[in-house]
């Protein structure tokens, strides 16, 4: 049997609005885009307003922007996330403080936010990892107390609730989203920044498009071409293909979370009481998004992560690893002069954690192959 990382979930629905596109002869942003901001911002609720990018990178890095964040302003990072997260601190000129995150959610957490506040420090950027909020009352305390903005990295966070809000909704100065191939609602690449601060909205929108104060949408709609150029803006916006896929992954959110949540409880039971930690489920009012299923294998285990990661692949079945902690990369290493030892629980993790095959209409007898492989490589 041979079992993928990951199926995108795209139906006719998705399909005959991108061949829609296609022949109406809007490619880049325009409608298509807009009709998935509208109905993205409805879907969290709030009063959130809602800017599409390329990616959710583009989208982070338009946020910190937008909040003022410069030349040696520090930013708090978890060490256990994608590099994306503190490469765009570095696109500004600031400076990524890396902390260690939590064991058990692989989250970051307010003690250690707070541990690490300098004088320098502008604003914290928590990662629901995996779809697991952060703790986020704690942490909003943190910088409200020291004056410090928060820009949410919720790329795993679709449909994530935290005290039964949706990611998105909180008391934070931004989140941004991520539609990357694999995730929970995807638009091959894309992004979303999401925020109540109608200026910081404002800036998102005019800088995601080269600083002009008009979309090219608007000027070629009402027929009246002349634009200003009102800052040194990127090439971050999103095009009329991928938002036509958004429009119907964002409709199907819901379902693709309880399919996810099948997926994720049958692994629950099937690698239960064997030497790995699994992951940790939401609780109370809190929602998990289950965009990756991680496990860690215990210091009993016979056998090691890179054996087990070899094992499944010898066997047809593809997995992966999220992710590898940026104090072990030569950049972040070497320009912070960071080691092991800062980060105890981030490199532990990144020593034996990999991520199982998990998607949408998972069969069964995909999940059950996976499990049988794993007892079978633990000779167990």
């Amino acid at each position: 049997m041979t079992v993928p990382f990951f199926r995108p979930h795209i139906k006719a629905e998705e399909i005959a609005e991108v061949v829609d596109s296609l022949e109406n002869g809007w490619l880049t942003t325009g409608p298509k885009v807009q009709k998935f901001e509208a109905a993205f911002a409805k879907y969290l609720g709030g009063g959130v307003e809602a800017v599409a990018v390329n990616s959710a990178t583009a989208g982070l890095h338009l946020a910190l922007e937008a909040i003022g964040i410069g030349p040696d302003d520090e930013v708090i990072v978890p060490d256990y996330t994608f590099t994306a997260t503190a490469e765009v601190v570095r696109y500004l000129g600031g400076h990524p403080v890396f902390v260690d995150v939590d064991y058990g959610t692989m989250n970051i957490t307010a003690e250690n936010i707070e541990a690490a506040i300098t004088e320098k420090t502008k604003a914290i950027m928590p990662v629901h990892f995996a779809g697991l909020p952060c703790k986020m009352t704690d942490i909003i305390a943190v910088a409200k107390k020291h004056g410090l903005k928060i820009v949410e990295d919720a790329a795993h966070a679709i449909p994530t609730k935290y005290n039964g809000a949706m990611i998105g909704q909180l008391d934070t100065d931004a989140a941004v989203f991520s539609f990357y191939a694999n995730k929970t609602i995807t638009t091959g690449e894309g992004g979303m920044l999401v925020t109540r601060d109608k200026e910081l909205a404002k800036r998102a929108r005019t800088m995601r498009l080269h600083g002009f104060n008009r979309d090219a949408f608007d000027r070629f709609k009402t027929g009246k071409w002349r634009y200003d150029v009102v800052a040194p803006g990127y090439k971050y916006n999103m095009t009329d293909i991928a938002g036509a896929l958004g429009i119907h992954q964002l409709k199907k959110a819901e379902y693709f979370l309880q399919e996810r949540k099948r997926v994720a409880k049958r692994y629950a039971a099937g690698l239960k009481n064997l030497p790995l930690d699994l992951p940790v489920d939401a609780d109370g009012s809190d929602q998990h998004s289950w965009h990756i299923y991680i496990i860690r294998l215990q210091e009993s285990a016979k056998v090691t992560r890179d054996q087990l990661f070899d094992t499944l692949s010898d066997n047809g079945i593809t997995c992966s690893v999220h992710y590898t902690p940026l104090h072990n990369f030569t950049y972040w290493r070497d320009r912070y002069g960071l080691t092991p030892d800062r980060f105890p629980n981030a490199h532990r993790a990144g020593n034996n954690a990999m991520t199982l095959p998990l998607y949408v209409e998972m069969p069964d007898a995909e999940i059950d192959y996976v499990i049988e492989t794993i007892k079978s490589a633990l000779h167990l």
